[in-house]
């Protein structure tokens, strides 16, 4: 499945552009039985209805209705939907907005782009939406649970020379974190280890081996009663849940962190306890403009 451009191609709608599939070279039956089969967590009423209302549409513009046979190599075009997507009781910032770049600031629990249950209220979709910006993508993921800067690409001709600013390590990323205090440990430190999958799918770990991870840590301020304090957290790496696994293995859990360093998530709809990580600025060379770049978030974490 994927999302070419073609002429005939719906239009995006409320944010989300068309999905698509081709069908194969091979083949028999109606197209319905083939969209069944292929993509089964659709029911078959659920296509029906799609069909009968007009929602997909072959490669050449035209409704696919429910009694139409199959046609090999034929592309058509739907849109995902979900019956009962969580309602996001919280709303994005554009801090930063030009031909090229959209600079956002995501509340806490806002996925940055569609997965489970989330996709009209995901930070992409919502920008997308909100900006009238088809080709708007992120340049990088923040966690779920962490706020703060999201640096995304309006265009697609851009959009590799923005990238390399990450694969190369042309960009400062900065967090503020709160955790707790220890005076027996010394800052400012650096933390590198080897990241890798833990069994739990959605969890890493530190494990023996080469270092493929590495963070800088500094203590901005202590609480005034002495057990939390602000961290300041720069990545010189970039691996999926870093700062929370090096903070840990520090026995410096983030606060409210619902996976580190026990699995702890909070139930449907509570927000009362959010991750206690803020991605807090981005600092770069604009690649196409020359411009030296500097964005902070406006946002700020409590003890």
């Amino acid at each position: 499945m994927h999302n070419p451009r073609h002429p005939h191609a719906p239009p995006m709608r409320d944010g989300v552009g068309p999905s698509c599939v081709a069908l194969p070279s091979q083949g028999a039956g109606s197209l319905l039985d083939f969209l069944v089969q292929r993509l089964p967590a659709v029911s078959r009423e659920d296509w029906v209805q799609r069909m009968e209302a007009g929602e997909v549409i072959d490669e050449h513009g035209q409704p696919v209705r429910p009694d139409r046979a199959f046609q090999r190599g034929l592309r058509v075009y739907y849109y995902r939907s979900l019956p009962a997507e969580p309602q996001l009781p919280f709303a994005e910032t554009v801090l930063y907005q030009d031909e090229h770049l959209v600079v956002a600031d995501k509340p806490h629990f806002m996925p940055v782009t569609p997965s489970g249950r989330y996709l009209h209220h995901t930070l992409l979709v919502r920008l997308k939406h909100r900006l009238g910006l088809p080709e708007l993508s992120p340049l990088h993921r923040i966690d779920r649970d962490t706020a703060g800067l999201v640096l995304l690409s309006v265009q697609q001709r851009t959009r590799g020379t923005y990238q390399a600013l990450f694969r190369d390590r042309q960009i400062t990323k900065r967090y503020d974190a709160i955790a707790p205090w220890r005076a027996d440990l010394a800052f400012p430190r650096d933390h590198i280890s080897r990241l890798e999958e833990s069994p739990q799918f959605f969890r890493m770990h530190e494990v023996p081996g080469a270092p493929n991870s590495h963070t800088h840590m500094q203590v901005m301020e202590v609480s005034p009663a002495g057990d939390w304090a602000r961290y300041r957290l720069t990545p010189v790496s970039g691996k999926r849940h870093q700062l929370r696994v090096h903070m840990a293995a520090l026995g410096l859990p983030l606060r409210n962190d619902p996976f580190y360093p026990v699995v702890n998530d909070p139930p449907e709809g509570d927000y009362s306890r959010p991750l206690q990580l803020l991605a807090r600025s981005l600092e770069f060379v604009d690649p196409v403009t020359g411009t030296a770049r500097c964005f902070e978030s406006a946002q700020r974490l409590g003890w």
